[in-house]
C-alpha cells in the first residue's frame, strides 16, 4: 500500500476558494472522481483524484484559498493499483502532448481549421468572430438562430446578441455549412469572441474582404471559447494554459453548479452574495431564463439599505395579485430593452424633481415648406418628414440656452456644459423604446438629418443598432405625433435635463387682430430637471423654440 498527495492542477488564476468539499477520510474513490470544488471570480471547478484509493486524509478546507501546487488530499492506493495509474497517467500526458501539438498547428494558419477540403480550395473552415458592437462590455446571446449542419447564404442571422440597450443580429460572413457551435443561447460575449465554425463555400471562401477581416478577427479571438466561458462557465478548448478543463469531472461549470442548488447564477455572483451575506433565493434574476447577474444583487442590496429599521420599505411595494382568479389570463416575458427602460423611467422619476411646460408652435408655413421639397427628397431617394425640423430648431435652442445643454456633476456640486449638440429621438419599436442619438445636429443641413433620421428608425425597428448610438445625448425628443393625443408629460431621460414632447397638429382658429385664421398648431411639451433649469430658463427655451418653428428663418439667424 502507498499514499499519495492529490495536488491542485493548473487552474488558470493565482487562486481560488475552496466552496466545497466533495469527500471524507475513509471514502473510496475512483480515478477522475472530484475530491473539492475551487470557485475564482470567473468559474467553479472540481479538483479530480489523480489516483484511485482510499482518503486517508482531507488537506483542504471549506473557504480557505488553495493555488496551484496545493496539497488537497492524501489517497492510499496498492502498488499494482499505482503502477495502473502510472500507465494511465502516461497515456493521458501523451494526449495532452498530442493535443497541444495539434493545437499548436492550428494556431499557425489560424484563418481556417485543419480540413482536407480547405487544401484544394474548394470550401475552408473559419471561425465567426463577435464583430464590434460598440462596447467593451459583455452582451447576452438571448437567440441563436442555426445548428450545426444548416446551410446558410451570406449575411443570414446566425446569433442575436441583446445588451441593456439594444439588440444586434450577427450576419453570417460567408455562405456554407455551420461545423460547430462555440457558445450557447444565455452565454455572454465581447468583441473577437468567437461564436461558431463555419465551412465556406469556395465562391465564399476565395479571399473576399469580408471573410479575410472574420479570419483575422477569428485569429486574434479566443480559438475555442468566448468569453463568456468567465461568465456560464462553458467547456474551455484545449491549451497548454488550460485551467483544469481537461477532465469529464471538471465539466461542472458554473451555472450547472448553479442548477443543482435550484438557482441561476455564476460564481462571481455567489461570491458577491456570499460576501454581501445575501440568500441568493431572495434575489429576482433579470438575465436569459431568470439568471441572477451582479446587478441584481446589487440593486437588491440597495433596496435593503433603503429600507427603514422597523423594515416597512420607504416606497411600499405594490402587492402581486392572481389576476388567473378573474379569469383566462396569458403571461408572457417582457424583453430586456423593455425592462431596462422601465427601471430607468422609475429612477429618473424617483430622483429627478419634474416640471412640465406647455406651448403651441404655428407650423403652417413650415408644412407648407417641407411639403413643396417632395420632388426633391424623391430625386434624393429619401423623404423630409416634421422631425429634422424639429431637431434643427432645438440644436439652434440649445446653443442659445446653456443650462438645458448641461447636465449635473460631481454629486450635483458643479454642473457641466456640453459644447456639442447631439439630439436622440425615441422610437417605438416591437422589443420596446429605443433612443438613437444624432451626432453634432447643429452643424448638419436638413437633407442629411432626413437621411440620418430615417436610418437610425429603420435600424431601431431591426434591432440593428449599436450600443454607442444610443449614449451621449445632451437632449431628447419624442414624438407622439403620428399617433395622436393633444400632449403628454415626458420623463427626463437623466442626466440629460430636459426632454421636448410634441404631439399631433391639428388645425386651429387663431386670432390676428382682425379675425380668426385657420393656422396649423404643434403641441409642445418640455418637462425639465427642476434642479438645474428654472422656469425662466425653460420659458425662454420654449418660446425661442415657437419661434424658430413658426418663422424658418429665424434658423438662418
Amino acid at each position: 500500500m502507498t499514499q499519495e498527495t492529490v495536488l491542485v492542477p493548473d487552474i488558470g488564476s493565482d487562486a481560488a476558494e475552496v466552496v466545497e468539499l466533495l469527500v471524507a477520510p475513509g471514502d473510496t474513490v475512483e480515478l477522475e472522481q472530484g475530491l473539492i470544488v475551487l470557485e475564482s471570480d470567473k468559474a467553479s471547478m472540481e479538483v479530480p483524484s489523480t489516483v484511485a484509493g482510499t482518503v486517508v486524509e482531507v488537506l483542504a478546507t471549506v473557504g480557505s484559498e488553495l493555488a496551484e501546487g496545493a496539497a488537497v488530499a492524501v489517497i492510499e492506493t496498492a502498488a499494482a493499483a499505482g503502477e495502473d495509474q502510472a500507465a494511465a497517467t502516461s497515456a493521458r500526458t501523451d494526449d495532452a502532448s498530442t493535443e497541444k501539438s495539434d493545437e499548436k498547428i492550428e494556431s499557425e494558419s489560424p484563418e481556417q481549421d485543419s480540413s482536407p477540403s480547405s487544401n484544394d480550395g474548394a470550401s475552408r473552415q473559419i471561425v465567426v468572430p463577435v464583430p464590434d458592437i460598440g462596447t467593451e462590455d459583455a452582451v447576452d446571446i438571448i437567440e441563436i438562430a442555426v445548428k450545426p449542419g444548416d446551410r446558410v447564404a451570406v449575411d443570414d442571422t446566425l446569433v442575436v446578441l441583446e445588451s441593456d440597450k439594444a439588440s444586434m443580429e450577427v450576419p453570417s460572413p460567408a455562405a456554407g455549412r455551420v461545423v460547430e457551435l462555440r457558445v450557447s443561447e444565455g452565454a455572454q460575449v465581447r468583441e473577437g469572441d468567437a461564436l461558431l465554425l463555419l465551412e465556406a463555400d469556395g465562391a465564399a471562401g476565395t479571399g473576399t474582404d469580408r471573410d479575410a477581416a472574420a479570419a483575422k478577427a477569428a485569429a486574434a479571438g479566443a480559438p475555442g471559447t468566448s468569453t463568456a466561458g468567465a461568465e456560464t462557465a462553458s467547456a474551455p478548448a484545449a491549451s497548454d494554459s488550460q485551467p483544469l478543463g481537461a477532465s469529464s469531472a471538471t465539466a461542472a461549470s458554473a451555472p450547472m453548479a448553479a442548477a443543482s442548488a435550484g438557482i441561476y447564477a455564476g460564481p462571481a455572483v455567489r461570491r458577491m452574495a456570499r460576501e454581501f451575506g445575501v440568500e441568493l433565493g431572495a434575489v429576482r434574476g433579470s438575465g436569459p431564463r431568470g439568471r441572477i447577474l451582479k446587478e441584481d444583487l446589487q440593486e437588491y442590496v440597495k433596496r435593503a439599505l433603503e429600507r427603514p429599521a422597523s423594515g416597512v420599505s420607504a416606497i411600499p411595494e405594490i402587492p402581486e395579485v392572481d389576476f388567473s382568479a378573474f379569469g383566462a389570463v396569458e403571461v408572457v416575458e417582457r424583453s430586456k430593452i423593455d425592462r431596462v427602460t422601465a427601471d430607468n423611467m422609475q429612477r429618473s422619476w424617483l430622483n429627478v424633481p419634474h416640471v412640465t411646460q406647455f406651448d403651441d408652435a404655428d407650423i403652417t408655413d413650415l408644412e407648407a415648406f417641407r411639403k413643396s421639397l417632395a420632388a426633391e427628397a424623391d430625386k434624393r431617394g429619401t423623404r423630409m418628414t416634421p422631425m429634422p425640423f424639429l431637431l434643427k430648431a432645438c440644436a439652434v435652442a440649445l446653443r442659445h440656452h446653456r443650462k438645458i445643454n448641461a447636465s449635473l456633476s460631481d454629486g450635483g456640486a458643479t454642473l457641466t456644459y456640453k459644447q456639442y449638440v447631439h439630439i436622440a429621438m425615441a422610437v417605438d419599436t416591437p422589443s420596446g423604446l429605443l433612443v438613437p442619438v444624432l451626432r453634432d445636429v447643429d452643424q448638419k443641413s436638413l437633407w442629411q438629418l432626413a437621411e440620418e433620421v430615417i436610418d437610425l428608425a429603420t435600424r431601431a425597428r431591426d434591432r440593428k443598432l449599436k450600443p454607442a448610438e444610443m449614449q451621449g445625448a445632451c437632449f431628447t425628443i419624442s414624438s407622439l405625433g403620428a399617433i395622436g393625443g393633444r400632449g403628454f408629460t415626458p420623463i427626463i431621460n437623466s442626466p440629460e435635463v430636459a426632454i421636448l414632447g410634441v404631439g399631433k397638429s391639428a388645425q386651429q382658429p387663431v386670432w390676428d387682430g382682425k379675425a380668426f385664421q385657420p393656422r396649423l398648431q404643434l403641441p409642445l411639451s418640455l418637462s425639465y430637471d427642476h434642479r438645474v433649469v428654472n422656469g425662466g430658463d425653460a420659458g425662454r427655451f420654449l418660446t425661442e423654440l415657437v419661434e424658430l418653428l413658426g418663422d424658418l428663418r429665424r434658423l438662418l439667424l
